[in-house]
């Protein structure tokens, strides 16, 4: 009797902490929105957002912030919940969108339309760098970063290869895409070059809400499929053989659920350039918090990715206002000490 209360009330606090963290992530995206040149009152915000507003707080809220903040939510959800998947997967703590070589092949994607395809971006106005055509760089680096995928499942789907060999084939694409877009940077102008680094840093205040819309739609269905299957991730991660014995097809599953981790990640990272170290260092985070369970842990991820992107991208965006930095840079920066953190904290505890 008192083993089944405790481990009641073990579920019950991992229910509370994904509801306590659910409410800070809401917390923080109405600051987001209320902090900004345009000081806004918390008050104020939550009046617009419900209808009560004034025409000038409609206007800031509705085409301004709020487009930032929902892209900010939903590329957090992506990004978290594919790194806690790939992780399960690959059976490998490092694993995250950057492993196949996502982020590197859209990059090449984006600097191939730039560079060649004259799609880009040009530096000859007062407002800086104006994006010509968008939607072009986001087709080129969505394709791009699909084949990284393509090449290593099909490695993986023909010659059968382990997940440890997954992800070496990751590394190597991805050198080898690295070297290719630095070959085009090298070949063209300095405003072409200027151009594919500013891509490449990440930004959150260059989608619309059409590109917000076909994010959600992405993430949603991924996700959906991602909770249906948590209970085969978890047999998974308890090692081949015991989730053959539960009756998991391992291979169909990781083929399935890695094609579908790089069409989020592809998605999320086309629309909004390379952002770092979210999706490795939200699951790490959770599963120091509520264990491994991939029952509380795969919603759990998806809202600790939303909120430390939002955290990151308030930091980009009041730190040195009215400039805004860019996302990608300070993901990296904050996320790299945290991981080493972690990585240390837990080497001391084994």
């Amino acid at each position: 009797m008192k083993t089944h209360r405790t481990y009641k009330e073990y579920i019950h606090y991992k229910y509370l902490f994904i509801l306590f963290i659910l409410l800070v992530t809401i917390l923080i995206a109405l600051l987001a929105i209320s902090a900004g040149s345009a000081g806004l009152p918390l008050k104020l915000v939550i009046s617009t957002l419900l209808g009560w507003g004034t025409k000038q707080s409609s206007l800031i809220i509705f085409n301004h912030r709020l487009p930032r903040i929902i892209t900010a939510v939903v590329a957090g959800i992506g990004l978290g919940s594919v790194g806690c998947v790939m992780q399960s997967l690959l059976n490998n703590p490092l694993a995250s969108a950057s492993t196949l070589g996502i982020a590197q092949g859209a990059a090449f994607g984006a600097s191939f339309a730039i560079i060649i395809l004259g799609a880009g971006m040009q530096n000859q106005t007062l407002d800086g760098i104006t994006i010509l055509n968008p939607y072009l760089i986001s087709i080129c680096a969505f394709i791009s970063s699909m084949l990284s995928t393509l090449v290593v499942l099909g490695l993986s789907r023909f010659n059968k290869i382990t997940p440890e060999s997954m992800v070496l084939s990751g590394v190597a694409l991805s050198s080898m895409f690295s070297g290719a877009t630095t070959l085009l940077q090298y070949f063209a102008a300095d405003v072409k070059v200027a151009a594919v680094v500013f891509w490449t840093f990440g930004d959150l205040g260059r989608t619309s809400w059409r590109e917000i819309l076909i994010m959600s739609v992405v993430v949603i269905l991924v996700l959906t499929y991602f909770i249906f299957n948590r209970m085969n991730f978890n047999a998974i991660q308890s090692g081949e053989e015991t989730a053959k014995g539960l009756g998991v097809n391992v291979e169909f599953m990781r083929l399935i659920g890695m094609f579908l981790c790089s069409l989020a990640a592809a998605t999320i990272v086309s629309f909004v350039g390379i952002i770092n170290f979210i999706g490795l260092i939200a699951p790490h985070l959770m599963r120091r918090c509520i264990g491994n369970d991939y029952r509380y842990l795969l919603p759990a991820s998806a809202i600790m990715g939303a909120l430390l992107l939002l955290l990151s991208d308030t930091v980009a965006r009041l730190a040195v206002a009215p400039i805004i930095l860019p996302i990608g840079a300070i993901t990296s920066f904050l996320g790299a000490p945290l991981f080493l953190y972690l990585l240390f904290k837990g080497v001391g505890k084994r």
